[in-house]
């Protein structure tokens, strides 16, 4: 399916002149068995500008690459058009390939007739006319497309990780062994996140601590790790390679080079208060104390909403008795500003509140907890010393209901599963006939979704031990009575679905199984950093499968459960794949940008400024001298979004024209008919 026109163009052919090539993949069927491939290529080659169109099973292939580069050195060929599968997908591909057979890169243009049409439609005929539109319009613009170049920039070796929970701390520990400094920062008082709070961890059932507090510890003591804890992120500027960070710290109230971490202060204040936040409201913390006690680092915060001294003047108990006087009251809080190449965010999560159930009467009946409220009453320095006791704190249940995917799985609340929550569930299970072997356990699941290494082996032996499965949605959690052996229990209605009955069981405690969901500012985090958030508010990557720890910001990467619900062994692979990612980056010591960057004319500015407010990424500055706006080309993402608002057409995105992309519309407009689809 070629022409013989075999001569080879002058170099910075006129449009007229340009030789293009056209390649429509099959995709095996996933193009094909909706589109006619074959028509496409052969109607393809008749179109202006065409020298050479073909059709092959696997375009992706080393041999339809092949085809590419072989045709650019023998036919002389000046632009490259693929009709394929997304841009995400393989866009570096044909551009590899066009390069190597020494055409620029940026002279090669894609058609998506895979995810927009074949995937689309099953009509054949309307998909196999959208097909040529898409390619007509790929051919036209690519003929006005202009040989383009990168950008090079220096890479800054220092990194930042904001988040110290598993991902961020396997990530720091990494780099930092690598040879290359860290910025650390957290939050929180102490380092360690929501692992922190556990027991055991599923399904070796060791101690959660015994795995997470040497981590720790080595970051706090590695020479190549700066520890900012009670600190925040509050601006990033700069482009990949070259980020400037300004990081907030809290005051303390105790001087960190004074103290001793001896916890004097905290044994003698007498103000104690119910902890919301690390005891999940089960516990009891002093005005001045650590998160628990193996925080790190070991010096205390005073609460400043429950400090005597701070809200009446009075007290100063910590003050007096330290023996270092390591306690200032007058601190302030303080900005430091921070030089780094690149940013790795593992910012984690947050619990579903279980109060928005209000059916399981969590919050209304005393003996509903929360799977991290019973994490915590498990753990043996927690508020009962690993006890699992009702709330008075002191009977033991002697049956307990626990229910799966609370505000997971629900479509009034997440549609998606939470993943680590079966698991944990199991877990609860486990922990509650060893520690009060004549429970009866009752679990309330969907489906048990236990896929990991090891995971099927640990359901059986929960199996084993005696735990009741009931497969079913639990419609409600009452006090209400209605028979015998119901009184003073709480009772759960269900639908058990394997033996096609509802069923009303009565325990003394019902562990909610609450699933994870996005910090509640992870879309001003996510603004912040320049990132993008999914509907649920989950920070978005690259690409799902093949770039699931890069984002679409140069520089900028994600690792844990910010990118969505994961467990422990996962949090922990994608704090590596992130370092080592930017370890990369760090070797190559220098990195090259995409040149599809925006530019202004400054003859027709006219010093509105509305670019420099749309503009996501902060890459427009204004010259108020001038009145004329300018784009910082390295930290320019090629968005689009100040060519679409400005309103003196004083701006051009590289790669992406007027021309270019009205030629486009003109040719996925060539043939349009009525009752035909035609656009995407």
């Amino acid at each position: 399916m070629s022409n013989d026109q075999n001569q080879i163009p002058p170099p910075h052919a006129s449009p007229d002149e340009e030789r293009v090539g056209v390649y429509v993949c099959h995709c095996g069927s996933n193009i094909a068995r909706t589109i006619a491939v074959e028509d496409v290529a052969l109607w393809a080659e008749q179109q202006e500008h065409v020298v050479v169109a073909r059709d092959y099973k696997f375009m992706c292939s080393s041999l339809g690459q092949e085809l590419i580069e072989q045709d650019i050195q023998a036919k002389g060929l000046s632009r490259i058009v693929v009709a394929a599968c997304s841009p995400h997908m393989h866009e570096r591909t044909f551009r590899g390939a066009c390069q190597r057979a020494g055409l620029n890169p940026y002279l090669f243009e894609m058609a998506n007739i895979r995810e927009l049409t074949s995937w689309a439609t099953d009509d054949r005929e309307a998909a196999t006319s959208k097909a040529k539109a898409q390619v007509k319009g790929a051919i036209e613009r690519a003929v006005l497309q202009e040989p383009l170049e990168p950008l090079f920039v220096d890479i800054n070796p220092n990194t930042l990780v904001v988040g110290g929970g598993i991902a961020g701390l396997t990530a720091a520990l990494e780099l930092a062994d690598s040879g290359y400094h860290v910025y650390l920062v957290d939050r929180d008082s102490s380092i360690g996140g929501q692992m922190a709070k556990l027991d055991k961890t599923f399904p070796t059932l060791d101690c959660a601590a015994c795995i997470l507090t040497p981590k720790m510890v080595d970051a706090a003591n590695h020479p190549n790790i700066t520890l900012m804890t009670w600190s925040e992120v509050m601006a990033v500027d700069g482009f990949v390679g070259n980020f400037s960070v300004q990081v907030r710290h809290k005051p303390r109230y105790v001087i960190e080079d004074l103290c001793t971490g001896c916890g004097t202060c905290i044994e003698k204040c007498p103000s104690r208060v119910l902890d919301q936040h690390f005891e999940v409201g089960l516990g009891y913390h002093k005005a001045i104390d650590r998160n628990f006690p193996q925080a790190v680092p070991k010096y205390p915060v005073i609460d400043t909403t429950h400090c005597t001294y701070f809200q009446r003047g009075k007290c100063r108990a910590c003050q007096v008795v330290c023996p270092t006087n390591a306690i200032d009251f007058t601190q302030k809080e303080t900005f430091e500003q921070l030089e780094v190449g690149n940013i790795i965010l593992a910012t984690g999560y947050e619990q579903f509140d279980a109060r928005r159930v209000p059916q399981y009467g969590y919050g209304r009946l005393a003996n509903v907890f929360t799977s991290m409220e019973f994490e915590r009453m498990v753990n043996a320095a927690g508020p009962t010393s690993g006890q699992v006791v009702l709330r008075d704190g002191v009977t033991a249940p002697q049956s307990v209901g626990i229910i799966h995917c609370v505000g997971s799985r629900d479509k009034n609340y997440n549609e998606y599963c939470s993943r680590a929550c079966c698991m944990a569930a199991l877990k609860f299970a486990h922990l509650v006939h060893e520690r009060v072997p004549d429970a009866e356990v009752y679990n309330f699941y969907i489906d048990i979704r236990a896929a990991g290494k090891h995971y099927e082996e640990f359901y059986h032996r929960v199996l084993e031990e005696g735990t009741h499965f009931i497969r079913g949605r639990v419609a409600e959690v009452t006090d209400a009575a209605r028979g015998p052996g119901e009184e003073g229990s709480l009772i759960i209605q269900a639908e058990d679905t394997l033996i096609g009955k509802q069923r009303r069981i009565p325990v003394d405690m019902v562990i909610l199984m609450v699933g994870m969901e996005a910090r509640h500012d992870a879309r001003n985090v996510a603004s912040t950093f320049g990132l993008g958030c999914d509907f649920e508010g989950w920070f978005t990557e690259r690409h799902a499968k093949l770039d699931p720890v890069v984002t679409m910001t140069e520089g900028i990467l994600i690792a844990g459960a910010c990118q969505g619900p994961k467990a422990i062994p996962e949090s922990v692979a994608q704090g590596s794949a992130a370092a080592a990612r930017v370890a990369g980056l760090i070797g190559r010591r220098t990195i090259k940008l995409e040149p599809v960057r925006a530019s202004i004319e400054a003859a027709a500015c006219s010093g509105c400024r509305i670019c420099n407010n749309v503009c996501p990424y902060h890459a427009i500055v204004f010259h108020e001298e001038i009145k004329i706006s300018e784009v910082i080309t390295a930290l320019c993402q090629g968005c689009g979004a100040c060519v679409a608002a400005c309103p003196s057409a004083a701006i051009t995105g590289a790669h992406f024209t007027r021309e270019q992309v009205l030629s486009q519309i003109d040719g996925l407009l060539w043939d349009m008919q009525p009752g035909v689809l035609v656009l995407a």
